[in-house]
């Protein structure tokens, strides 16, 4: 491995994809970090991590057996460096299936200042092959509307492609593996639950349009789209119900709702970076379903991303020299001093 050519930065070595890349690590970025003392650092994928570096972290979001090799290889030849995150944890947010799972581990209540509020998930099955999905018994105890999602969410264009299925006659043109997951009227808005570290974020964005049991059988069998939150299921029907809706008017869940969620859920997962989606059951105003998790989001679409991302930075990786003394596994490898200290903003900063 080379040299520290600049030991007083911290280094934050990046593996991203090229889109990945492009929409997160952009100038303004890059610009707070070196103010901060991070030096974020591009990867070369061609070449071998373990010939890379030094870093105090890597922050990648890449797939792939040999990849996690590499990662695995890293780590073992450099301990005290930070991997953001463990693949392993990340592979469960690869299935629809088990990445709602945790959100049923978890508490079932927490209670705000005003009201007791419960979350869950929707009813959902998993469907392998098509011979499942014709016999009505396999899905019997799903209520239509349905939203079907592809079994594997690795990030592809293929599993952003999804659908709301009205009726019987629209499962037929589905193809398995996929989730079905019972579609819950929830007044047209998704809250998008950011998270990086202890820093939570919640925004409202449109949603799909609330859908009429009556109107269920006239409806057709289906519409495909490939995110809820930029969606306009059907311009000549939705055009006035977008145009007449006003974020604004609709309450946000109770913050400590979503922080004890937020927070169950990283502990729960064992990851630092990623986002869920919430609904409010339009049926009881104080439930709350985990629609979707997802790895390591576009954090750029937040106002100040930079400073979110920077603060996240030191406090992890002061975190993880803290928890290295404590473990007293620092042997012969000399540290990296580190301090934090409080910025205009509220939030930390890294000095040497």
């Amino acid at each position: 491995m080379a040299e520290d050519p600049n030991p007083k930065m911290i280094r934050i070595g990046y593996a991203l994809a090229p889109k990945k890349q492009q929409s997160f690590i952009r100038e303004s970025l890059i610009s707070l970090a070196r103010d901060r003392s991070i030096d974020l650092i591009k990867i070369d994928t061609e070449k071998p991590l373990i010939e890379q570096g030094p870093f105090d972290c890597v922050l990648h979001k890449l797939y792939g057996d040999d990849w996690k090799k590499q990662l695995v290889d890293f780590k073992y030849r450099n301990p005290n460096s930070v991997i953001v995150d463990a693949p392993e944890s990340i592979e469960r947010l690869h299935n629809r299936i088990s990445m709602l799972q945790v959100v049923s581990e978890l508490k079932a209540k927490t209670v705000s200042d005003v009201a007791v509020a419960t979350f869950g998930i929707p009813n959902q099955i998993v469907i392998y092959d098509v011979e499942t999905l014709r016999d009505s018994r396999s899905w019997e105890g799903l209520k239509f509307p349905v939203i079907a999602k592809p079994l594997v969410a690795d990030g592809s264009a293929k599993s952003h492609k999804m659908s709301l299925v009205y009726n019987h006659g629209g499962l037929i043109n589905l193809k398995p593996p996929i989730v079905l997951q019972e579609f819950v009227n929830h007044g047209g808005v998704i809250f998008k639950v950011y998270v990086a570290g202890e820093y939570v974020k919640c925004v409202k964005r449109k949603s799909l349009p609330d859908v009429a049991e009556e109107k269920l059988e006239s409806l057709g069998g289906l519409v495909t789209f490939s995110q809820v939150s930029n969606l306009a299921t059907n311009e000549r029907t939705d055009e006035k119900y977008y145009k007449l809706m006003q974020l604004d008017d609709y309450e946000m869940p109770p913050q400590k709702f979503v922080m004890d969620i937020a927070r169950g859920l990283r502990e729960a997962l064992k990851l630092n970076l990623f986002n869920f989606d919430v609904i409010r059951d339009s049926r009881a105003g104080n439930r709350y379903l985990v629609i979707d998790i997802n790895y390591f989001p576009g954090y750029a679409k937040m106002p100040g991303y930079e400073s979110v991302m920077t603060n996240f930075f030191c406090d992890l990786l002061v975190k993880t020299k803290v928890e290295v003394k404590e473990d007293d596994k620092i042997g012969g490898v000399v540290e990296l001093e580190r301090e934090v200290v409080d910025d205009a903003e509220g939030g930390s900063v890294c000095e040497r």
